[in-house]
This record gives C-alpha cells, sequence and structure tokens, in this order.
C-alpha cells in the first residue's frame, strides 16, 4: 500500500519532483567538485612538499632557531673564513688560498640527538628517523702577496708603492664561494625521512654498513652541474668522498631534499657537531594519531617546533596556493550556500504540496490513517526525491571531474627553502654575497588530477537522504496537524 501510494503520488506531481530533484542534484554535484578539487590541491601540495617532508612523513621535529651572537659564525650568523699570515701558497707575487667550512644550513639550529630516543618512544610512533641539514662552502681567492713589501703609512702612504701580483699582475685578487647543500642521515633509516622521498637513478643508496665511511649519494641534477659520476670523488670539509649513487626526486613536479647525502655520523664528526640534529621526522602508525602524537611531542620537547603536513602547506606559493585559497574559502562557502538553498526549496515545496492535498489528508485521516503514517508517507515521498537528486547530482559530478581531468588544468607551485648558495654569493660569486640571507622558492608545474574516492560518493549520498528527510520531516509534520474538519469544509 505505502509504495503503491507513494509511485502514484510521485507521478502526479511529476513537475514538482523534478523540480526539487534537480536543485538538489546541482547542489550535491557542486559539494561533489569542490571536495574531489580540494582533495587535488592536497596532493599536489603534498607532491610540492614531498622533497622537504619526506614520503611517509606525518611530522618534523626541529629546534626554534636562535639569534646568532656577535661575531658568531654559523647558527643562522655570517660565514666567517680566516686566514693566517702563512695560510695559502706563494708564487710570482701571488697567494692562493682555499678554505672550506661544513656548518649548520643557514636559519637551522642543531639539538641533541637523545631528541630521538624521546620522540621514538612516543605513544603511536611507528618509525623516526634524525638528520643533520649542513651547508659545505668553499673559498678559492687568488691576491697579491702583501708580504713582499713593507706597509706605507702616514705621509708616505700616498707616494709608497702600490702592491704587485696577483692574478691579474697589478695587485689585484680575485676570489670565488662555491657552496652546497649536504644532508647527514641515518643509513638505516630508509622508511622515512628525506631518502623515502627520491628514487635510485644509478648506483645504489646508503646502506647501514656505510656508517662511519667517507660515501656519498648525489642528487642527479647536482651530480650534471658538477660533472660528477658514480664512482668520482666529491670534496666535503676537504675530505674525499667517493660517490656510489645517483638519486632523483620520485615525482617530475618535486625536487630532492640536498645536494649530497652522507652517513649521520660522519656529517657530525666532519662538522664538529658530535650527537646533534636538526630535523627528526616521524611516521604515524595511523592518520588519525598524528594530532596526538604533536601534542605528545610538543609536551616532551616544549623547545622544539613540530610541523604536520599541514603545517607546512602554508609554504607552498603560486597558482596552487591561490587555488588552495580558492577552493578553502569561496568554494567551500558557494557549496554550503547552494546546498542550504536546495534544502530550503525542498522544505518549501513540499509545504506547499501539502497544503494542496489538505482535502486529500483531512479524508486520510477520518477513514482512520494515523498522524504516524501521514508523516511517514509525505517523508518517504521526499526522501525518493532526494535520492534522485542525489542519483542526478552524482552524475553530475563524476561528468564534472571527468572534466576537470581531462582539461588537466597546470598551477605553478613553490616551497620555499633556504638558499645557502645565494648567501654565500653563489658559486663563483662575489663579495657581495656575504650575511646575506636570501630565500630561494622552488617553482615546478603540476598537472592538477581531480581524484574521485569513496568517501565523496558516501557524502553525496548522505545529503541526498538527508536533505530528503528534513523536507519529509517538515512537510509531515505540517500534514498531521490537518483535521479530517478542513477535509469536510473544503468538499463542502
Amino acid at each position: 500500500m505505502f509504495v503503491t501510494y507513494l509511485r502514484r503520488e510521485l507521478a502526479g506531481r511529476r513537475k514538482q519532483t523534478a523540480i526539487v530533484a534537480i536543485g538538489m542534484a546541482l547542489a550535491i554535484a557542486l559539494v561533489i567538485i569542490v571536495n574531489a578539487v580540494s582533495s587535488g590541491v592536497q596532493l599536489a601540495q603534498s607532491t610540492v612538499l614531498a622533497s622537504v617532508y619526506g614520503v611517509g612523513t606525518d611530522i618534523t621535529v626541529s629546534q626554534t632557531p636562535a639569534a646568532p651572537t656577535e661575531g658568531e659564525a654559523g647558527a643562522g650568523g655570517p660565514a666567517n673564513f680566516d686566514f693566517g699570515a702563512d695560510a695559502g701558497a706563494t708564487a710570482d707575487g701571488t697567494t692562493t688560498v682555499s678554505q672550506s667550512r661544513l656548518s649548520v644550513d643557514r636559519g637551522t639550529t642543531a639539538f641533541d640527538a637523545t631528541a630521538l630516543d624521546t620522540v621514538g618512544g612516543i605513544d603511536n610512533v611507528s618509525a623516526a628517523a634524525a638528520t643533520l641539514s649542513l651547508s659545505n662552502t668553499t673559498f678559492d681567492g687568488a691576491l697579491p702577496d702583501f708580504s713582499a713589501g713593507t706597509p706605507q703609512t702616514g705621509d708616505d702612504a700616498a707616494g709608497g708603492t702600490p702592491p704587485s701580483g696577483g692574478p691579474d699582475g697589478a695587485g689585484g685578487s680575485s676570489f670565488s664561494v662555491d657552496s652546497f647543500t649536504v644532508l647527514g642521515l641515518d643509513p638505516a633509516a630508509e622508511a622515512v625521512g628525506p631518502l623515502s622521498a627520491v628514487s635510485l637513478t644509478d648506483g645504489r643508496s646508503l646502506e647501514t654498513t656505510d656508517a662511519g665511511t667517507n660515501v656519498a649519494v648525489l642528487d642527479a641534477d647536482y651530480a650534471t652541474t658538477a660533472e660528477l659520476v658514480v664512482g668520482d670523488t666529491v670534496a666535503i670539509a676537504d675530505t674525499d668522498f667517493t660517490v656510489v649513487g645517483l638519486v632523483t626526486a620520485s615525482s617530475a613536479d618535486a625536487a630532492t631534499a640536498s645536494n649530497v647525502y652522507i652517513p649521520l655520523d660522519v656529517a657530525q664528526t666532519l662538522s664538529g657537531l658530535t650527537d646533534q640534529v636538526t630535523d627528526i621526522y616521524v611516521q604515524a602508525a595511523s592518520s588519525t594519531d598524528i594530532e596526538q602524537i604533536q601534542a605528545d611531542v610538543e609536551t616532551a620537547l616544549p623547545e622544539a617546533t613540530v610541523q604536520t603536513q599541514s603545517d607546512l602547506a602554508s609554504s607552498v606559493s603560486g597558482s596552487l596556493s591561490s587555488a588552495a585559497d580558492l577552493v578553502k574559502n569561496l568554494g567551500l562557502w558557494l557549496s554550503l550556500i547552494v546546498l542550504a538553498a536546495a534544502f530550503l526549496i525542498a522544505i518549501l515545496f513540499t509545504i506547499s504540496g501539502v497544503t494542496r492535498r489538505t482535502r486529500e489528508f483531512g479524508t486520510l485521516k477520518a477513514i482512520g490513517w494515523s498522524n504516524g503514517r501521514i508523516v511517514r508517507q509525505v517523508a518517504g515521498e521526499s526522501l525518493v526525491q532526494g535520492l534522485i537528486g542525489g542519483v542526478g547530482g552524482i552524475a553530475v559530478g563524476l561528468a564534472g571531474i571527468l572534466v576537470i581531468n581531462l582539461a588537466a588544468p597546470t598551477l605553478t607551485a613553490g616551497a620555499a627553502t633556504a638558499d645557502p648558495a645565494s648567501a654565500m654569493g653563489g658559486p663563483g660569486g662575489s663579495a657581495g654575497g656575504f650575511g646575506q640571507a636570501m630565500v630561494e622558492a622552488t617553482t615546478s608545474d603540476i598537472v592538477l588530477q581531480v581524484p574521485v574516492t569513496l568517501s565523496v560518493i558516501l557524502i553525496a549520498v548522505g545529503l541526498a537522504v538527508l536533505g530528503g528527510l528534513l523536507a519529509g520531516a517538515i512537510g509531515g509534520w505540517r500534514a498531521s496537524r490537518l483535521s479530517p474538519s478542513e477535509a469536510l469544509r473544503s468538499i463542502a
């Protein structure tokens, strides 16, 4: 009886059913597309952050950089190269000097490695690994031999003999500063951290047996620039390292975290930072544990900076950032407004239909229908209208997602990272670069791919059911308040 009456009523009011279903379908389709695009933007952000964050990494722990004290080198301060009177080699009036420094990256602070044990002991931490982020800076210069003559002072200085020698033979000087990044990491920790976000292109990766040995893995792009291949040597802090492998980012739209990777214990020894690290990468047992782990780490290490991937997403710039803001602000509110409007239309049409059916419902009550049965009948009709709209909304939403994926819009994105080479004047740079903290944003193009997930479909079905039940409940309540006498008066 219920199904027969329901089918007859919906067929008799096709126009109302179509309007309610279409309104619901458009609202649900918009919600599906906005949620899917939001997921696509998040995946794109994850791709951009993979090089600095690490695939499989949920949380990073670092130390807030301290302001350098006066005259302090490192810890974000100016890089100093000190040469004694006997430094370098002198020939033909020219002194050639060379010096390398291996220090903590600009804007980074090293802290005690025991923090790794603290983090590893926190509940729901499945893996944790520490790294030491360094910069190797080499100064090469040719200067005139000032020791060959007596410095002029006072009035004699104006008439003194200028120094000779130097690279130009006229007392001039020339120097260059070359810098590249070095990352010390535990060769045994491959499941989490920067090396988990790369692909091996030649040779091999770091292995557990490499601890304490002078071996290195190079970023493939850096190796090409430096003209290095597997089997060559690269000098780090005046120490030769054998290149055993080349890696590249797993995604073509990302970059690797460092130019050179070496064993953590070797990096600590060469830099003089024994038992020190700069970052800890943490993998949670489940995505639902991330907030709990973040809170526990902040409690256990109050001076540490604890960041999740959602925190780091704010560092993504370019049109990808604009798209994320658009989806987050305009898209979300627009979908909510349209959804609310669709629900309101369904409610108004249901109430209007109930009002026009006063004679019908009054008669049904007169022949014995209870208020509950009338409410269930109206709610059932509205629920079917909502489900019809839900099916249409899913179809339209999936079609919209397909159009977006076929169009494959390209977004530009960049993740700001410290650039020690720029801060030092760059390879072959000049003295003007000293002490200038510069930031480089590596820009890449990301093809936006909008995924279709089960959760989006379930949201659509849930909204369709909710809209139908809401309209049916209000319309049914209105119908249940009708009395048989009203029907009799309308007949008369």
